[in-house]
């Protein structure tokens, strides 16, 4: 299912032996544009650090209830390794906090998670290591800091990055939402991270290898909208690109 970052934000986090606190933003990468944490604001408890969820321990989300489950024990998360709140995410820090919950490296093998296009969910050993495969260095960006960042077409400035959209199964941002009212009133749009060229995060800027008027004319979006597999199609069909689903 896909769902807005800041719909998700303030959704109850639900652990093993009850709630844990609240959703307060995302980090992903700017490799593969997948979530590689939840962020959670725990309030009085443990708060001197950043409480980072990685998406193997998020179990459901569930929309009616405005919560998340996850499969971890408040226990767990305690114990887990310590990140300061005024500290990014470090390759140490993820290296000690993949090897305390003893989940595969993301960032080890050709795909979005590791050696798999996919989550895959077997706690009880993530095997052998795969070293054999090309590791990468990831850059974990946050979805609340990079929220207003502009877009710029091969042809001129469009808008800036107003939201995110994630598809909770896999965790991959599927779509961009870019409030273009700077440029016409009014209207947003979705663009999909595949279509980005490279993005200059000292500029504060995301190129996307599209014109200007392919834009202007592409489906709207609404707050309103629902995104459909048929207005998803509608929106690949419009700029001539490989669906995700079927890659």
């Amino acid at each position: 299912m896909l769902n807005k970052a800041k719909t998700l934000k303030g959704y109850k986090l639900n652990g093993l032996d009850g709630e844990i606190g609240a959703v307060e933003e995302f980090y992903f990468d700017d490799k593969h544009w997948a979530i590689r944490y939840l962020v959670a604001e725990t309030g009085d408890w443990l708060m001197d650090r950043q409480v980072l969820i990685s998406p193997y321990a998020l179990v459901a989300v569930n929309k009616k209830e405005q919560l998340i489950t996850i499969n971890l024990t408040k226990k767990q998360i305690e114990d887990s390794p310590s990140l300061d709140s005024d500290k990014p995410v470090s390759r140490q820090f993820e290296e000690d906090y993949y090897g305390y919950y003893e989940w595969p490296l993301y960032w080890e093998g050709p795909y979005m998670w590791g050696t798999y296009p996919n989550i895959v969910r077997d706690y009880k050993k993530p095997g052998e290591s795969t070293k054999s495969e090309k590791a990468w260095d990831p850059h974990l960006r946050s979805t609340h800091d990079v929220s207003g960042h502009h877009v710029q077409a091969v042809d001129g400035e469009i808008g800036h990055v107003e939201d995110f959209v994630i598809d909770d199964e896999t965790w991959a941002i599927r779509y961009l939402i870019i409030d273009t009212h700077n440029w016409w009133p009014g209207k947003k749009v979705l663009i999909s991270p595949q279509w980005i060229e490279r993005v200059s995060w000292d500029e504060l800027k995301v190129f996307v290898n599209l014109t200007r008027k392919n834009v202007k004319q592409s489906p709207e979006y609404t707050e309103g909208s629902l995104l459909t597999r048929d207005y998803e199609t509608g929106l690949h069909r419009h700029y001539n690109r490989q669906k995700y689903w079927v890659d």
